[in-house]
């Protein structure tokens, strides 16, 4: 039988602003993206998640991006290579610390947003990041998008490689995502997205922006915490999948 991982963005609310519902979305994913302070999320609130994340059996991923609060990490920003692997081994050692409290430990690394995509290119910050797992002292796997930069660097080094797709955003022909600043980047009917994950877990195919069906290979299904309707699109997701019988289990 094939089998997928489902991951979130969890661990992202920050003192009044409350995103998502981390311990809902819980109950449906094998895998939790924890925000580590510097794109969103605070000590108390990654604490939580963590605990959390443990109780549900869910693997605890350290989601790292760039040092930006404000713009929720969506932003790129020109740091030097030394400055960017500091940041992210900075966050790593903050979750890893209270991982460990609430009974666990970080299993993979995530970068999130502005990063995330800047590193699919950017030679320079993709080797700050995979650098800065290493300096970590751990062969971690590292969750990017297939084809990137950062995915051929992670395998260089020795790293797990882990190809991911998303279940709420477009897909251009050409396999990357259309920029969230374009109309209809972001999904929301859960059976249609369930529909192209199922395509994506049983063919490794999925259907782009413009209806044509483009080849993906990915071992995870990211759904979005923080987007309208994300619990009931994770619920929709992890019921199909298992109905086409597909498990839904961690990659690591």
């Amino acid at each position: 039988m094939p089998y997928i991982d489902l991951n979130s963005d969890v661990g992202e609310s920050f003192g009044s602003w409350v995103m998502g519902d981390d311990a809902a979305i819980f109950t449906s994913v094998s895998s939790a993206n924890v925000a580590c302070g510097f794109h969103a999320g605070e000590p108390s609130v990654i604490a939580q998640t963590c605990r959390d994340a443990v109780a549900a059996g869910v693997t605890i991923g350290a989601h790292v991006g760039y040092r930006d609060l404000a713009g929720f990490g969506r932003r790129f920003l020109d740091c030097s290579p030394m400055e960017l692997a500091d940041d992210v081994l900075y966050q790593l050692g903050a979750l890893e610390a209270l991982a460990r409290a609430s009974g666990s430990s970080i299993k993979y690394v995530k970068p999130h947003g502005a990063l995330y995509n800047t590193i699919v290119h950017h030679e320079a910050h993709a080797q700050a990041v995979i650098d800065a797992i290493r300096a970590f002292g751990s062969d971690l796997p590292v969750l990017l998008l297939p084809g990137s930069v950062a995915l051929a660097k992670a395998e260089a080094a020795g790293l797990r490689p882990v190809a991911e797709a998303f279940a709420d955003r477009n897909y251009t022909p050409a396999g990357t995502l259309v920029s969230r600043r374009e109309a209809n980047a972001v999904l929301h009917d859960p059976a249609a997205v369930t529909a192209n994950m199922i395509r994506l877990a049983t063919e490794k195919t999925i259907v782009a922006i413009d209806g044509s069906v483009i080849p993906m290979d990915a071992e995870s299904i990211c759904v979005h915490g923080d987007t309208a309707g994300a619990v009931a699109m994770a619920a929709a997701v992890r019921a199909g999948l298992e109905s086409a019988g597909v498990t839904i289990k961690s990659f690591v």
